[in-house]
Formats: structure tokens, sequence, C-alpha cells
């Protein structure tokens, strides 16, 4: 998913300076809400690959859809088996076709056991540019949310959510991740919490993510704070999520999707990183170095996408990050966001 919000900000960007072209986003279902805000020459089309789309047969079917779009030209953002097999078929037949460059030396150099060369590598919004200025259509980066200054409409939210901001602090924190090298210790992010409701008593938290085991943390966590909010208690979909991110004063998120969904609806996200890095190019989009969360140590970072085990055992990168220095990058983004007070 993450890496999907990450295409968000170059095709809006292509979108609207090449309005006379007809874009078309393949993708699985689930990501359409990325897409719905986009100029009107933006449209997405569906592949369910675990279904219709399933395997070898399944791909030449979805090829045989996609040529029936008469497209002009393919650009491949992912680079990844099945997006390989469809460049392979589009070569064949001599379509125009380019592939993202992922940079994967650099990469490799970064998470070298030894001779580390901590150099920060082009970041996928410059690969997918990349991509787009080698089919043709050089793009500038230009894109803030894909929502108005204001947020989403938050009359789409279930009602329980739909409330009135008044002069609280809204401040969203997703504390999980799909590798436990890039997961901030539940015990440690409980702290967190106490400081965060005792430096903002006047605050909502909105607790983002959760399944099975983690989902039944967050709702403890719920029970003891007041102050907390279980978010997929009540969201129905992917839209409404983003529409309430758009409305937080900052979140709380680990090097994931969470980031890069609260980035493109525009909120500050203090990010926490383990076994992975900035410098591999995957700081969500906007978001300024300034607010990462990470202790330098020799062995950081391991890992690209945070899946390798830890050489030494014990995640030190996440577990010698301190509550107190989370809290303190959350307080100086708040103090430099004024307090909105409606009239009365």
């Amino acid at each position: 998913m993450g890496d999907v919000a990450m295409t968000v900000p170059v095709v809006y960007s292509l979108a609207r300076q090449y309005p006379d072209v007809r874009i078309t986003m393949l993708s699985r279902p689930f990501v359409r809400p990325f897409f719905e805000n986009m100029p009107s020459n933006v449209g997405v089309m569906e592949a369910d690959l675990n279904r219709e789309y399933k395997g070898m047969m399944g791909l030449n079917a979805l090829y045989r859809r996609l040529t029936a779009k008469n497209f002009t030209a393919i650009a491949d953002l992912h680079n990844v088996l099945r997006s390989d097999y469809l460049r392979m078929r589009f070569n064949m037949d001599r379509y125009r076709v380019e592939h993202i460059d992922k940079h994967r030396a650099g990469r490799k150099a970064l998470v070298a056991s030894s001779g580390k060369q901590l150099v920060q590598q082009p970041t996928p919004f410059d690969n997918y540019a990349d991509v787009f200025g080698r089919l043709g259509y050089p793009v500038k980066l230009e894109f803030t949310s894909i929502f108005p200054p204001e947020g989403g409409d938050m009359s789409e939210l279930p009602h329980a959510l739909d409330i009135p901001k008044g002069k609280e602090r809204w401040i969203g924190i997703a504390p999980f991740a799909a590798h436990v090298g890039k997961a901030y210790p539940t015990r440690l992010m409980e702290e967190v919490i106490v400081k965060l409701v005792d430096h903002y008593p006047e605050s909502r938290i909105f607790l983002f993510g959760g399944k099975n085991d983690n989902l039944d943390i967050l709702k403890k966590w719920c029970v003891k704070y007041a102050q907390c909010v279980c978010v997929p208690d009540h969201v129905r979909n992917l839209r409404q999520e983003l529409v309430l991110m758009s409305h937080l004063d900052v979140m709380v998120s680990m090097d994931s999707a969470n980031m890069h969904m609260a980035s493109i609806v525009g909120t500050t996200v203090v990010s926490v990183w383990g076994a992975t890095h900035p410098f591999a190019g995957f700081l969500g989009w906007n978001q300024k170095m300034e607010n990462v969360v990470q202790i330098d140590l020799p062995c950081r970072p391991c890992s690209i996408f945070g899946n390798k085990l830890c050489m030494r055992e014990d995640y030190a990168c996440l577990k010698n990050i301190s509550p107190e220095l989370i809290v303190a990058k959350v307080d100086r983004v708040l103090s430099e966001m004024p307090l909105e007070i409606p009239s009365t």
C-alpha cells in the first residue's frame, strides 16, 4: 500500500501538467481511494490478482484486457515479477515501455554489514518521475494533498468520528509495521501515549492499524486512556481513514504505509525508524528529516524493508529510542502549529 501511496504526488503532478493525456492507474481494487480526488484525466483500472487474474493464465487475460485500451505508452512503476511479465509482453508487441530504476547497488551499499555507505538514495518520487520523463513527459513534482486545504469531508465519517475538533489537539498514532525491524515496542509506545496524555490533557489520540492481536492492544489502550480512539473499530474503508488523517495535527508512525497515507493528505508525520533508514529514499512525501526519530548505531541501517533478522538479536535500534525523544518531536511540531479555537 505504501508503494502505491508514493505514486500519488507524481501521478497528480503529471495529470495537472499534461491535461490532454489520459492516465490509467492499474492496481489492486483497494487502492482506488488514493486516486478518487485526482484530476479528471486520471482513471483507475482494478486488477484482482488473487482471483480473476491469478497466475500466468490470469496475467495473460489481464494483458489482453490492457491491449484493448490502446495505450500509447506503458510506465511500470513497480518492477516486480508480475509487472515484469506484463512489460515483457508489451515490449514484444513494440509498445513504448519504461520501468522504474530501484538503484539496487546504492541500496545494497547502504545496508552492507561492512563498508557501509551512508548515502542518500534517490526517492521513489524521483524514480517515478524519471520513468515518465523517459516516456517523453518530464514532470515537475507539485503536490500538497489529495484533499482541499481544509481536509477531507468529515461528514463522510461514521457518526462516532464526525465530531467537532474544538480546541483539542488531534494526534494520530500508527504503532505497527509489517516487520519487527520497523515496529517500536508496544511497551514503549504505551509510555509515549501516557506522556502525550499528560502533555495534552485536552486531546484526542487516534490509534490506527491493528489486526488480530494488534487490534487487541489498541482496544486495551483505549480502555486505559479515555483520550484514545480505536480507529479500526469505526472506519469502514480506506477513504474514511484518509479523511480522518487529513484532520490530524500530527501523526506518529513507523516507516510504514500509514506514514505515506498521512503524507499524501498533507499531515505532518513524526516517523520512527529502526532497521530501516530514510536514506533508502522512503521518507513520506514532503516530510522533514527534523521530524525523523532514529538513533545512530554502526549496524544501522541493516535492511531496506525491515524484513531481515537483527544481527545483534536485540533490535537496539528501536528499543533504545526513548519515549521522551518521540514526545519531544511531537511537542516541537505542535508548538509551531497554532491552535485553532472556533469562534462562539
